[in-house]
């Protein structure tokens, strides 16, 4: 699957990530960040980004790294735990990267680790590490209907549709 494929295919799939305001890139299996400008609506004082915008940014940003080097391959991942650094706050205004790498590729484990650097102030801003649990995409037979035919072909994933 391309990765032009797959982003579409996760964005029908995750509506929070566009209620936060992510962007997200994929660069290929296991390379994706996330961009995200501060709004007020990201908020906690007037001057001061809430600590759970920059949590909900590194969930997403590890989980998409490991999703992304699995789901080629039929896989989904769910979060076991995560943890995160916060290193400087964020301002009104700010734009934030996330990016992630893969440390440990087990059969059932993962485990990422991702930062998000301020771009405007040129500083990283926080450092995460997640393990996930992997799983066969046929656990989820209701999400087959949003892949692409030929993903489902490839895989042979039936459609929930389709007798």
């Amino acid at each position: 699957m391309a990765d032009q494929d797959f982003a579409t295919s996760f964005r029908k799939i995750c509506r929070f990530d566009n209620h936060l305001g992510l962007h997200l890139d994929i660069h290929g299996p296991g390379h994706i960040s996330y961009r995200l400008t501060v709004g007020e609506q990201h908020l906690s004082m007037p001057d001061a980004c809430h600590g759970g915008v920059l949590a909900a940014m590194m969930d997403a940003v590890l989980g998409l790294t490991a999703l992304s080097q699995v789901f080629p391959e039929g896989k989904l991942c769910q979060t076991v735990e995560f943890k995160i650094n916060y290193l400087a706050g964020v301002s009104l205004g700010a734009v934030l990267e996330g990016s992630g790498a893969i440390e440990f590729a087990g059969n059932r484990l993962m485990v990422t680790t991702g930062h998000i650097h301020d771009h405007s102030h040129q500083r990283l801003v926080a450092k995460g590490m997640g393990t996930f649990s992997l799983y066969p995409l046929d656990r989820k037979p209701h999400l087959h209907d949003l892949l692409p035919a030929s993903y489902r072909r490839l895989l042979g994933l039936s459609s929930q549709s389709t007798p």
